[in-house]
């Protein structure tokens, strides 16, 4: 293993130390204000990001570019031949950018300001100065994230986000049950929560990770006995589909297991990035759920009880 492999896990296992954590989270979830629950953030890697918000929009905003900051500096050390995991990773950012730019140009409200994404950045730096859904769709198809056609247009948020969790795994053989399982969650969502027909180009993306059974599925005992083994687990103990938040936390909570064992075990190299870069991420999506509970001083998180 490369001297630039060691450096980087070592700096990848210092950044997952600055996490809030689940205690923090926990004490946070109980509190009365949103100021309260900030309080406790002081110290963290939130801290700076934090420090002015006074809602839950803007506390999404601060803990997603956390992360994203995190990703940048951890991308510096990686060895040059490794740039492809941390740009791969970063394109849930990349996503939402794309996604609230063609929202924007589809007649809707003005986009917020894009994610910085730096030299992680794919297919953005050229699509970001699109001035209509034809050129922005022109120059995805162009792109990694692949063509979207006019049927795809209301989907396009869970056709970038397959396409996500394909170019994740592909890159990482790791993350490939997140992947699964979380394309498990989306197709559910079309299917039984949302009742719309999944259009051509998500069905195909969504084939090699969970199958095609899925797609005929009209409730959730159906839905899991089409799904992968494995990945059909992840619905276990939902007994209707407006639970399927429940899925979900215990979704990420499984992908925050595996990514510890990851950091803590594996060697230094790929899979202890991947793993720094999990638990970070998940470590937001438990702050998010806390401070959402601190401003509405319900003194519990529900979100979290969940999955406690």
């Amino acid at each position: 293993m490369s001297a630039d492999w060691v450096a980087a896990t070592v700096r990848a296992r210092a950044l997952a130390r600055r996490r809030a954590g689940v205690g923090a989270s926990a004490v946070i979830a109980r509190a009365a204000t949103l100021r309260d629950g900030l309080a406790v953030l002081v110290g963290t890697a939130y801290e700076s990001r934090l420090a002015d918000v006074t809602d839950m929009v803007a506390v999404e905003r601060a803990t997603d570019e956390t992360v994203l900051w995190q990703l940048r500096v951890l991308a510096g050390w990686l060895p040059a031949t490794a740039s492809r995991l941390c740009r791969n990773a970063a394109a849930a950012f990349e996503r939402d950018n794309l996604v609230a730019l063609a929202a924007q140009l589809a007649g809707g409200r003005a986009a917020p300001e894009a994610f910085d994404l730096g030299s992680l950045g794919t297919a953005w730096p050229r699509l970001s100065t699109s001035g209509s859904t034809a050129e922005l769709y022109a120059g995805l198809a162009r792109s990694p994230w692949g063509a979207v056609g006019a049927e795809d247009a209301t989907a396009l948020r869970d056709l970038l986000t397959v396409v996500w969790f394909r170019r994740l795994a592909d890159t990482a053989a790791a993350a490939r049950p997140w992947a699964q399982n979380g394309a498990a969650l989306v197709a559910t969502r079309i299917v039984l929560v949302d009742r719309v027909e999944p259009p051509p180009r998500l069905r195909r993306l969504l084939r090699p990770l969970i199958g095609s059974a899925w797609e005929s599925a009209a409730d959730l005992e159906a839905m899991r006995a089409a799904l992968p083994r494995s990945t059909g687990a992840v619905l276990a103990g939902i007994e209707t589909p407006t639970d399927l938040w429940r899925a979900e936390a215990r979704a990420a909570i499984a992908v925050e297991t595996d990514a510890f064992r990851l950091l803590r075990s594996a060697l230094p190299g790929p899979d202890a990035v991947l793993g720094a870069l999990a638990v970070l991420a998940t470590d937001a999506w438990r702050v998010r759920a806390a401070l959402a509970s601190a401003s509405l001083g319900s003194g519990r998180s529900e979100v979290l009880d969940a999955v406690a």
